[in-house]
């Protein structure tokens, strides 16, 4: 076990069980890193220099270290031998424990292999790359540039993540200077064509030159403080090589208010890039901004042709219907939405420490309530077991779209849309009675038969078609049939054998069932296509029982399948998801409006409330979630959540008090864990955009009014000093 002694006063630490195995664990890990690699590792060795006694490891991540060169890495580790504690007084026997050597690990997300710098002290620097094999090679300027940008990209990127969580992770501001933007700025624009090899986010299929990692790190430091000259400034030399980057010039002009000078580029680039879905979606969300959402629909459209493998173009487009109250296009282009597998920020492989060392700031940490699991943090299992929040990528926003749908429309009318664009299980049983009880259907010319197909394209148009190419992909074309009540048969015509037509069948195991059906000339032959399993949808109206006359012509028409596709596994399944939420908060309501018609007091546990109110904001009820949240600062309960979703909301309405008093405990949670960076955080977000309507100047002055203890009052101060250093807008009023 480590000695007390040997901790640091301030930095959070993971002591070894073996020394050094947290750098063997890395190394054997470097060939799972798929896209910007996890955090930096630091790993230190202390020594009491006696002999007999045993060396100790310890270890922590970090983010925000300049890793331009081995001199910046090694000054980090040289840093941490002034916080060793310094428990021992002049009459003490005890020896003190001192940094022998340290070893900065930072992943090169460009080139794919690790570079390390050993620095023994007393003693030398010695930097180095460890390949994915695990093999050592020379450190090159090109490859310190990239591990640079790898490293500022990874500490924007993360810095608000509230998904990615590490124990013992330091963030330290990445960027603090004007100089050192410039450097950022510089290294982006030698490596942005690189960029698409770092990956990208998990709802973009195939990263490219302007939707990959980098981009989305360049547009997020800037658009975040609403200083998009600096962006626009780089993407303007960058055009002029790749025109695909006009897209995000165009959106950098829109973010500085120069809306002519953006649909000018807009204007010109579509003359060079007809194809690009990331410039036609620039130009629908300016239309869609402007009012203009049928506009905008149209552009969609496009987008969705020219990169139909894209889960974002289809997102797109289905926003725009929901916006023109086309919701039952809406629901079928969710359908057509293609889902990729969800794969998670990179992380290092977790070790078993022997002890854990997490150092807690105390004149930050006097407001937060106690670190403690108590009576707040038990739940009822059924709001802990919503299936909801462990939605990921692209999986969470189609369910947020389907959410937006059922806030419009309502769930019941939500059904409806639902089983007028999808078949049923009961049309299937319906169906199914109709071709057992139906007579041998009369036999129609080839050319008939071509003439009765419809296609159901993607957009929800229904065209004449011919049957050859008539498609039975239910997920992407539609379901195919002839207009004919009578199923026809194809025939032999000319030598030729015209393609069959689809027909539906259903066992008595709920099974759907493929058969096509071809006529000879001596007979009729039935051939068995591959079985497709369908999830029993959940029905509207369960229990009610319809009426005679309805029921009898139910069965006398025959059912046809031509506008109506079959509904996608996962969006069902979305549905039973939305099910159980809708069920969970319409309960909830009905509980708190008894309760005070009743005039008790309703009363929940703080994660409880927390649970409530993420449900609230998934379901689109903004003044509920609010009022959970609120309710769940009144508990005990340690969490950073409900804060951080209040001054949200708070600097969307424009309250300062509330805000900066909602920005104080946020501030106080991310010291406590370590985040000691001011920008880009949520904090500095919200207090610029409030900047922008009242200035820095009243912040500062509302923020001296509330007589904060220095500590935190400082703390506070320096995202305000930020905004002056950099020039963001509300600064100097």
């Amino acid at each position: 076990m480590a000695d007390a002694t040997a901790s640091f006063k301030d930095v959070p630490e993971l002591f070894e069980v073996e020394l050094g195995e947290a750098l063997t664990a890395r190394t054997e890990s470097l060939s799972t890193f798929r896209e910007l690699g996890p955090p930096d590792l630091c790993h230190i060795v202390k020594s009491t220099g006696r002999t007999g006694q045993r060396d100790i490891g310890s270890y922590h991540f970090v983010s925000g270290v300049d890793a331009s060169s081995s001199a910046s890495l090694a000054a980090y580790i040289n840093s941490l031998t002034y916080s060793i504690e310094d428990n021992s007084a002049w009459f003490s026997k005890s020896t003190a424990w001192k940094v022998r050597n340290g070893c900065y690990c930072c992943f090169n997300a460009f080139s794919r292999v690790d570079i390390r710098v050993d620095v023994k002290i007393p003693g030398g620097v010695v930097a180095y790359v460890v390949d994915l094999r695990g093999e050592r090679h020379e450190a090159t300027p090109e490859i310190w540039q990239e591990t640079y940008l790898s490293a500022l990209l990874r500490a924007i990127l993360y810095s608000d993540d509230p998904t990615y969580w590490l124990e013992a992770y330091r963030k330290l501001d990445p960027i603090t200077t004007i100089e050192g933007e410039l450097r950022f700025l510089q290294a982006a624009e030698a490596l942005f064509m690189k960029g698409w090899q770092v990956g990208s986010d998990p709802e973009i299929q195939v990263a490219t030159v302007v939707s990959n990692h980098l981009t989305a790190g360049v547009m997020k430091y800037f658009s975040n403080s609403g200083r998009c000259q600096p962006a626009a400034n780089l993407f303007e030399k960058l055009a002029a090589r790749e025109p695909e980057i006009a897209s995000l010039l165009a959106r950098s002009y829109i973010g500085m208010n120069e809306e002519v000078k953006a649909v000018q580029i807009m204007s010109a680039a579509m003359k060079h890039t007809p194809h690009s879905y990331t410039l036609l979606h620039v130009q629908s969300d300016f239309l869609r901004s402007k009012g203009r959402s049928d506009w905008a629909l149209k552009l969609a459209k496009e987008a969705v042709n020219c990169a139909p493998s894209e889960f974002v173009t289809w997102e797109k487009l289905t926003e725009l219907y929901i916006d023109t109250k086309d919701y039952e296009s809406a629901l079928l282009t969710l359908n057509s939405c293609p889902m990729f597998t969800f794969n998670g920020r990179d992380a290092h492989r977790a070790l078993v420490p022997a002890k854990v060392h997490l150092p807690f700031q105390r004149q930050i940490g006097d407001i937060l309530p106690e670190k403690t699991k108590s009576e707040d943090d038990v739940a009822d299992p059924a709001l802990l077991r919503l299936p909801a929040p462990g939605l990921r990528g692209t999986w969470a926003r189609a369910y947020s779209l389907l959410t937006r749908l059922v806030s419009d429309i309502g769930w019941d009318e939500l059904l409806k849309t639902r089983s007028v664009v999808f078949v049923m299980e009961e049309e299937y049983r319906m169906q199914k009675a109709q071709a057992d009880i139906q007579k041998v259907a009369t036999s129609h010319s080839a050319q008939d038969v071509n003439e009765n197909i419809a296609v159901i394209h993607e957009d929800g148009s229904v065209t004449a078609g011919n049957a050859t190419l008539a498609d039975d992909d239910a997920s992407t074309r539609g379901m195919s049939s002839p207009l004919s009540e009578s199923e026809s048969k194809p025939e032999f015509e000319n030598g030729l054998n015209v393609s069959a037509i689809p027909i539906i069948r259903v066992s008595s195991e709920s099974d759907t069932e493929r058969e096509i059906a071809e006529s000879t000339r001596n007979g009729v032959a039935e051939q068995e296509e591959q079985s497709m399993t369908l999830e029993k949808p959940v029905q509207a109206a369960a229990g009610e029982e319809p009426e005679p006359s309805q029921a009898s012509n139910s069965y006398q028409e025959a059912f046809s399948f031509t506008n109506k596709r079959l509904c996608e596994r996962w969006l069902d399944n979305l549905f039973m998801v939305l099910y159980e939420d809708l069920r969970v908060w319409t309960i909830f309501r009905a509980e708190v409006a008894h309760f005070k018609t009743q005039h008790v007091a309703y009363r929940k546990t703080g994660i409880e409330w927390e649970i409530l109110g993420d449900l609230g904001m998934r379901l689109h009820h903004k003044e509920e979630a609010k009022e959970a949240y609120q309710r769940c600062l009144d508990t005990s309960r340690y969490s950073q959540k409900p804060w951080a979703k209040l001054l949200e909301m708070y600097a969307d309405e424009g309250d300062i008090t509330r805000t900066i008093q909602a920005a104080i405990r946020v501030a106080a949670y991310q010291y406590a864990d370590y985040t000691e960076m001011t920008y880009p955080t949520l904090i500095a977000r919200c207090f610029f955009k409030l900047g922008q309507i009242h200035g820095h100047a009243k912040i500062s002055f509302t923020l001296l009014s509330m007589g904060l203890p220095d500590p935190i009052l400082k703390i506070m101060d320096s995202y305000l000093q930020y905004g002056k250093t950099f020039k963001v807008e509300g600064y100097d009023f």
